[in-house]
Order: structure tokens, then C-alpha cells, then sequence
């Protein structure tokens, strides 16, 4: 599907009205996720052969090797207990705000009843949203690195262990002014092995790579980037203001940690702060994106690629399984969202 273009009002909704007639029932959400996954027909997970036929239970069954595939197997979808309807809408509310939402607030829009519930939901969404085998940056690329977390009085100093999480921040400078792609990913630490595997994973070789004065950054030139330092500290011995010298990353660095405070209130556990970090890169380089609805398409044509996403594998401390689980809370899961069948556009395309 690289090549596909989708259209809006045929491949995606276009509005409010449009979404809820398109997915009234769990059986429009799963003819849809069907399509998004074999566009052009079932393939077997199994053998790779193409062809078969659906079952009287939903499932796809292979004309090859007889083996039955449901269309949530394997996908983000697998084993849900939360109706479809459900995971629709919220998947929709993910894509259209802005700023993206937090879980109390997905939980309060579903009626979800219980926290933990929305929380997982999001993090799922959030789990699948760095494209495997996307492009490096290229061109021109600012690089630095910045430290976020709370503020721990006893703790001196912004790169203190345990107070913060080192992060490396890189932005694609455009001419003759502007931002393009944007790369974070937590480190280790801040030292020249953590900052060079962090460009080269995320840099292209050949790139014009613009860094402070930092230690780490040397020998960046000889893995095969241009390298051009910019001392903040010379800029201020010379009674400059350094803060043009890296306006891009620096630019990207405030607005990341603006984010986390105004729509997570900055209540992000280092566990999962990078789960949270790959959401913000992915609304800010959909930044000029017109239509929230192809980024909820991105967002189901990425779930539908992606393995499985267990509860017990985003929690930062699990615990071991009790052997009598205690029963569910009956309102912990929402109600499904169903309404009359729709025509599923989808499937009439031209």
C-alpha cells in the first residue's frame, strides 16, 4: 500500500456524521479493518498464499492449507474484550485532537469505567505509531539533546541521575525557513556512544548535522555526516544571545515539553515517556495534515500491520499473574457503540 493514495469520503470519513454512519456496527468496523489489511484480497499469514473464502464465524479460511485466520489475529486488535465501536471512536478522538487526549479524558468521552482501561487503549494506539523502516532525516538536521522529567529539589543540577531522562531531539531545517521531520528517542546517557547511536539511527549518512559544542558530538564527521558545531558558550563570551544557533531543535524541545505538561499535565513515568515522545513526533510531523481523518486511516492502517499489544506488556511493573484473578469490574469495559448498517464506501471504490 505505498503507493496508494486514499480519498477522503471513500477511503476515510470526512466529518463526524460521516464517521458514525460509516461505523455503526462492529461488523462495519471489522469489514473495514478486513480491507485494511488485504486490500486486495485475503493472503494467509500462514503460507502467504492469496485466496480463500469467510467462514460462517467471520474468519478467513486459506485455500492452500485450510488454515483459519480471523482478521484481528495478530494484529493490535487481537483478543480485544472492548467492542470495536469503541476502539473506532477512540481512535478517532486520538486522531482529531490536536494536542492528542489523555486518559481521563478518553475515559470520560467512552464512559469507560475504568482508568486503566482508557490508559491501555491509548497506549495501544500509541505502540504503533512509528512506521517500521521509515526514512532517516536528511538535508539539513539540528541534533541535540535535552533532559525531561519532574523537579526533585534534593537532586542538584538538570543532568543529576534519577532526576530526569536524557533524550536526543532531531529536526530537518528547510530554506529558506522552517522545520521539517523531527526524531526523539531516550538515551542512555548524554555521552558520545548514547548521541552517535542516536544519529545514526536516525539521520541519514551524507547530512549536514548541526550540534552545540557539546563533547559528545565529536568524531560525528567520521560516520559519515557533515558536522558543524555552533558553541553556545562562545556566543555568550562574545555577548551574543545563543539562541538562534540551534532554532529548530530548541523550538521542537519546548514544544515537546509543553505537550506533556498541558495535555498529560507532565504526569509521564520514565517507563513509558518514550511511548509518549514517538506520539508527539507523529502529530508534529502530521503538524499540516487538513484532515484528521487520514490521520485516523494512518493511524488503523499502522494497527492493522502491528503485533499484539498485552496489557501486562505495557505495564511498567506487571506483577506476577494472581492465581484466582479476581472478576472483571462490570463497567470496567464500555458498551458497544452500534447503531443501523452502513453502505461501507470502502468497498465501492472506482
Amino acid at each position: 500500500m505505498d503507493e496508494f493514495q486514499p480519498r477522503a469520503g471513500v477511503d476515510y470519513p470526512r466529518s463526524a456524521g460521516e464517521f458514525r454512519a460509516w461505523f455503526a456496527t462492529d461488523a462495519d468496523c471489522l469489514d473495514y479493518l478486513d480491507w485494511l489489511r488485504w486490500p486486495d484480497g485475503f493472503v494467509c499469514p500462514h503460507c502467504s498464499h492469496a485466496g480463500g473464502w469467510v467462514m460462517a464465524d467471520g474468519r478467513h479460511k486459506c485455500v492452500a492449507c485450510g488454515a483459519r485466520t480471523a482478521v484481528t489475529a495478530g494484529t493490535l486488535s487481537d483478543r480485544r474484550r472492548t467492542p470495536l465501536t469503541v476502539w473506532f471512536t477512540a481512535c478517532r478522538l486520538f486522531s482529531m485532537q490536536k494536542n492528542g487526549i489523555s486518559a481521563q479524558g478518553l475515559q470520560r468521552s467512552l464512559g469507560i469505567g475504568s482508568y486503566p482501561t482508557a490508559w491501555a487503549m491509548l497506549h495501544r494506539l500509541r505502540s504503533v505509531l512509528v512506521r517500521p523502516g521509515r526514512e532517516r532525516l536528511a538535508g539539513v538536521v539540528e541534533v541535540d539533546e535535552t533532559f525531561i522529567g519532574g523537579y526533585e529539589p534534593e537532586l542538584a543540577g538538570g543532568r543529576a541521575r534519577g532526576k530526569k531522562a536524557p533524550a536526543g531531539v532531531a529536526v530537518e531545517v528547510t530554506e529558506p525557513a522552517g522545520f521539517g521531520r523531527a526524531r526523539m528517542a531516550l538515551l542512555t546517557d548524554a555521552t558520545g556512544p548514547s548521541l552517535h547511536h542516536f544519529v545514526a539511527e536516525n539521520v541519514a549518512p551524507g547530512t549536514l548535522v548541526i550540534t552545540d559544542g557539546w563533547a559528545g558530538y565529536q568524531g560525528i564527521g567520521a560516520l559519515g555526516y557533515g558536522h558543524e558545531p555552533r558553541s553556545q558558550r562562545a556566543a555568550r563570551a562574545r555577548g551574543e544571545d545563543p539562541g538562534p544557533l540551534l532554532p529548530a531543535v530548541h523550538r521542537v524541545i519546548s514544544l515537546a515539553k509543553r505537550w506533556l505538561l498541558g495535555t498529560h499535565q507532565g504526569s509521564v513515568g520514565e517507563a513509558h515517556l518514550q511511548a509518549y515522545l514517538n506520539e508527539f513526533v507523529f502529530r508534529f510531523n502530521r503538524r499540516h495534515s487538513t484532515s484528521p481523518g487520514l490521520i485516523f486511516f494512518r493511524v488503523l492502517q499502522l494497527a492493522v500491520a502491528h503485533d499484539p499489544v498485552r496489557y501486562r506488556g505495557i505495564v511498567a511493573d506487571p506483577g506476577p499473574k494472581p492465581a484466582h484473578p479476581t472478576p472483571p469490574r462490570k463497567n470496567g469495559h464500555p458498551q458497544t457503540l452500534e447503531s443501523p448498517d452502513s453502505d461501507r464506501p470502502w468497498r465501492d471504490r472506482d
